[in-house]
């Protein structure tokens, strides 16, 4: 039985038991629950604080001018009744009684007084050493009422961009960090009292245990208002037992479709062309890889997105789903129970799909299964964790060995990272000596011509660092992508085959170049030379 059927239930036997009282009580009795949230108030009869006092609610005014009709309970006094009574006959008016029920009144008092909404001050992320904004934060969240205090927290880190939230133990307290263009910040410290009010609501919501001694995973939606509308936050929870108690981190997936286009990840236009090219086959496996965090995910969406139309079935498997879109089968895999992407992908191959999204290859069977899907008529789509794209090659070489149906399959391994993006008040400056020696090392094997179209002239080069303001208070704002893409030729294919015995991913690295890739290094130095980000921000992420 559902929370709206046991409070219909107990509203109805409250209203028998009311009912029984009027007859005791000699007062005609009235069941409210029809009209009492939309019947007219009646406003100049009594005060709010008469209604209280008294627990008397005026209901309306009768058929004529001088009469009256109040509301009482049985906790109304007798001699309120008498007086009023006797005051409005001697007024020459008239005035009935009606008992009702407790919730009746409190009900009809939620519209005569309603509660006064209080404001809290938003979340900020506090500066190294800011101790007095990190208490005023802690503060805060001591003060939020607990049927609101995990709202609050979410929120907040929404407004604020967060992709997580650290709840971390610690012997003295419980430690609230958010993780904001791809730094972690701490931002308040809470009682035990409040971490086990947040940890109640997170596991009723999420469905995970608060007395588990195992790790757990589980998943909530929410919807977030604010002046711009409303969207979808689809939140990952994951929680681990530790030394001081259980800690959690919720990764949150802000749902906007519109967002998941190519179009909108910043690509050059032979990266974007080669991309195409390769979706628009009917077969073939892409791979996209990089670590926990770089917007893989993301990349993949845009990738549906683009191939999404009525002539295409597109079928995903995923653990949990993080983005639900229109027009494509998402089927979600409990991989923390039992079931796999293996099983799950020969299920689906037999629903003749056109388009398959493979969360993530974590196994040997996932990975030939993948294969085998994507020379047999399906364009097969999936994450895999390895630090760069030749990477990927040796790594799942390691996994299933040269495989001659793996290069003839594989088309296109893209590896990318997210930076933090410098703000408008970035301040540019001339490298020194070492810098300019470095940043030509990177780049001194990329054809100039292939520099322009980046707009970058080697002979010219600024650089840029943050400057931190008020509304910006690290100097970067959001972040952006850097990408590298590997397309697979023959070349790289003989690798895969066997057909060279040295297979190690310097080797690949230096084919892949020859051939036209730019490494995710070259990527973030081009960056920073067109004044995106900062060289400091790209040594941190790759």
């Amino acid at each position: 039985m559902d929370e709206q059927e046991v409070q219909r239930k107990r509203r109805a036997n409250e209203e028998r038991g009311t009912a029984e009282r009027a007859r005791v009580l000699g007062f005609p009795y009235l069941d409210t629950r029809r009209f009492e949230n939309d019947i007219p108030l009646v406003k100049g009869v009594l005060t709010v604080e008469e209604m209280k006092e008294k627990q008397i609610i005026p209901l309306q005014k009768g058929s004529e001018e001088s009469h009256y009709q109040f509301l009482v309970t049985s906790a109304t006094p007798k001699s309120a009744v008498d007086k009023m009574r006797e005051q409005y006959l001697n007024g020459g008016e008239r005035a009935d009684f009606f008992l009702i029920s407790e919730s009746a009144y409190k009900a009809f008092m939620l519209r005569y007084d309603p509660p006064k909404e209080a404001h809290f001050d938003d979340i900020e992320i506090a500066d190294e050493g800011d101790s007095k904004t990190f208490g005023s934060v802690s503060q805060t969240l001591e003060e939020v009422p607990s049927d609101k205090v995990f709202d609050y927290l979410i929120n907040q880190a929404d407004k604020l961009g967060a992709s997580d939230i650290h709840i971390e133990n610690q012997r003295d307290d419980i430690r609230i960090r958010m993780r904001v263009d791809g730094i972690l910040h701490p931002v308040a410290s809470v009682s035990r009292e409040r971490y086990r009010v947040i940890m109640g609501e997170l596991s009723s919501r999420a469905n995970v245990s608060t007395a588990a001694t195992t790790p757990q995973s589980g998943h909530m939606q929410t919807d977030i208002y604010d002046d711009n509308g409303s969207h979808l936050l689809n939140i990952r929870v994951e929680t681990v037992p530790t030394l001081y108690g259980q800690d959690a981190v919720l990764r949150l997936f802000n749902f906007d479709e519109s967002l998941m286009n190519l179009d909108l990840l910043g690509l050059e236009k032979d990266e974007r062309a080669e991309i195409n090219n390769v979706i628009s086959h009917p077969h073939g496996l892409v791979l996209m890889v990089g670590p926990t965090g770089s917007g893989k995910s993301t990349t993949l969406y845009s990738i549906l997105n683009a191939l999404n139309s009525t002539e295409r079935k597109i079928i995903t498997l995923e653990d949990p789903i993080e983005y639900g879109i229109a027009g494509i089968s998402q089927i979600s895999i409990d991989t923390t129970h039992g079931e796999n992407f293996a099983d799950s992908l020969r299920s689906v191959l037999r629903l003749d799909p056109d388009v398959v999204m493979v969360g993530e290859i974590r196994d040997a069977d996932t990975a030939r299964t993948a294969i085998q899907a994507s020379i047999t008529g399906h364009l097969v789509l999936s994450s895999f964790h390895a630090s760069s794209a030749p990477a990927a090659f040796s790594r799942m070489i390691d996994m299933i060995g040269t495989n001659p149906i793996f290069s003839s399959s594989i088309r296109l391994v893209i590896a990318q990272r997210l930076v933090r993006k410098l703000s408008s008040s970035k301040k540019s400056y001339q490298p020194d000596k070492a810098t300019l020696e470095y940043i030509h090392k990177v780049l001194d094997s990329i054809p100039a011509e292939k520099l322009k179209t980046y707009g970058v002239d080697l002979d010219n080069i600024t650089l840029y660092e943050p400057v931190p303001t008020e509304g910006d208070p690290f100097g970067y704002r959001g972040r952006t992508v850097i990408m590298e893409q590997l397309i697979v030729n023959d070349e790289i294919q003989a690798f895969i085959r066997g057909d060279i015995k040295d297979v190690n991913t310097d080797a690949i690295t230096e084919v892949a170049i020859k051939n036209g890739m730019l490494t995710l290094e070259q990527k973030g130095v081009i960056l920073a030379l067109k004044g995106e980000t900062s060289l400091e921000e790209v040594s941190r992420v790759i």
